[in-house]
């Protein structure tokens, strides 16, 4: 294993020589790939692809945070509210094997250095954003495609700066430097070495795209990265109106950059279909626009689709607001695979995995000392009307008399309103009432109790995640099949 260097080390020179710098590290990691190439070439040699035409399209797809307990509490959630024990899930019948998630430094990893696991091929330390353990960038697999003339897209429901869709398409010491990270999106002023590696973009984080000055900006400076794209060629949309005008694929030019949220979506649970087009929308307009740019191209298109905000449901230990997003990246999945089986007759490869599982989450807790039943209660989270997330931000926004904040408690956040308890009592009404700025930890413990499900930790664990994979040359799938590294994948 490598040796890891300490981030903070790691300083990132706002200077010509380093991008000069990064441009030569990026084009010897290119050499380095051929090697890593014909020593895995093994594996791929499982692949009969002289059967295969060579124009490919690659939709590469991460479900942040999601464990197998996660998959399982949504087709439990999924099962109980069609009254149907055995109905599955869809993405349930494309199980192909699962992936080992460990960092260069941790056995448990974060989003940045398991993204880059996937997007470079190699293990690096947590934080790191498309470079090694040393701070080197590293060639990134949506670089390689662009450079073959491969169209590229990103489509999550994060900031489009955050972790994971910054790992294949940016290279930054530390994951916190999303507004360099947003420069590298559009190649602003050249930040990249290479130009413009995008050519469609989905998500939120608008606020790293606007100067300081505006007031829904969290840039340290006065760039304005959405006139700069705006005047370098993008189309540029922000509202949900604006992309359903893009018919679902039928009305697309590129490059596109569409930003829908000064920062991350909201929790699907939060928010109607009104405001915020849906991870499945996204990804079917995203794969059917490179689709058809590609049409008459001897390449195909390689996306990245990243059902997010399930991580941050782990992270908040909410499952009534995770099973939601579960099922909203199911759909997202299915959309994927539909396209690839009935919309293209071009190669098309639909893989899915996690970067890692968040919260430790368990179906089943004890929560007396005498031994447990066996069982849980995906009832509990049905009765939910919003996140947690949601709820504690209403508290702490509340601003009535003490009277009415307990009246509010008792019927907007613990009642009918908001996480549908039928059982509060006068002391979990006192108990919020008096901790609002903690709110958030106790309503995640009420509703844990009362489902039975338990969470072992607000970070990220380290088990082992599934993968998922689909395609209409299914041999294409071979040398993920079974149990891989995350940097196999």
């Amino acid at each position: 294993m490598s040796e890891s260097l300490n981030p903070a080390q790691i300083q990132r020179p706002h200077s010509r020589l380093y991008k000069l710098l990064l441009a030569w590290a990026v084009l010897a990691t290119f050499l380095s790939a051929s090697a890593f190439y014909f020593a895995i070439s093994g594996k791929l040699s499982e692949v009969p692809t002289s059967d295969i035409p060579k124009k490919r399209n690659v939709i590469f797809m991460v479900s942040d945070g999601m464990g197998p307990a996660s998959v399982a509490m949504a087709r439990n959630y999924f099962q109980y509210t069609q009254k149907d024990n055995l109905t599955n899930l869809f993405i349930d019948d494309y199980f192909i094997g699962n992936s080992r998630t460990r960092s260069n430094n941790s056995f448990v990893t974060d989003s940045a250095a398991g993204a880059t696991a996937f997007s470079c091929g190699l293990k690096t330390y947590n934080g790191a954003i498309g470079v090694d353990p040393l701070g080197r960038p590293c060639a990134s697999i949506l670089e390689a495609a662009k450079l073959m003339g491969y169209h590229t897209g990103l489509v999550v429901t994060t900031r489009i700066t955050d972790a994971t869709p910054a790992s294949f398409a940016s290279h930054a010491s530390f994951r916190s430097e999303e507004d360099f990270i947003a420069e590298q999106l559009i190649n602003f002023e050249d930040a990249h070495p290479f130009g413009r590696t995008v050519d469609l973009i989905f998500g939120g984080g608008r606020c790293h795209f606007l100067p300081s000055s505006h007031p829904d900006s969290c840039r340290y400076d006065e760039s304005d990265l959405i006139s700069d794209a705006k005047s370098s060629g993008w189309k540029y949309i922000e509202s949900n109106e604006e992309f359903k005008n893009l018919r679902l694929g039928k009305n697309v030019s590129l490059p596109l950059l569409g930003l829908f949220s000064p920062t991350d979506y909201p929790f699907t649970i939060d928010y109607h279909d009104t405001e915020f087009p849906r991870l499945n929308e996204t990804a079917l307009t995203a794969v059917r626009a490179l689709s058809e740019a590609t049409k008459d191209s001897e390449n195909g298109f390689f996306i990245l689709v990243e059902g997010s905000r399930i991580d941050h449901c782990g992270h908040n230990n909410d499952a009534g607001a995770q099973v939601h997003e579960v099922l909203a990246y199911n759909d997202a999945f299915e959309a994927m695979v539909k396209f690839a089986n009935e919309e293209t007759d071009v190669p098309t490869v639909v893989l899915s995995t996690s970067d890692h599982e968040t919260g430790g989450l368990s179906l089943a807790k004890q929560i007396s000392k005498a031994y447990p039943d066996y069982l849980w209660y995906p009832e509990v989270l049905n009765r939910a009307k919003h996140s947690i997330e949601y709820l504690s931000r209403a508290l702490k926004a509340f601003d009535g008399s003490k009277k009415e904040l307990n009246e509010f408690v008792d019927q907007d956040i613990l009642g009918e309103k908001g996480l549908g308890f039928v059982d509060h009592t006068s002391e979990d009404i006192k108990d919020i009432a008096h901790h609002v700025l903690t709110s958030s930890n106790r309503l995640s413990v009420m509703q844990s109790l009362r489902a039975e499900v338990g969470w072992a930790t607000h970070g990220h664990s380290g088990v082992d995640v599934n993968v998922y994979g689909s395609s209409n040359f299914p041999e294409i799938l071979n040398p993920v099949v079974g149990a891989n590294e995350n940097i196999e994948i």
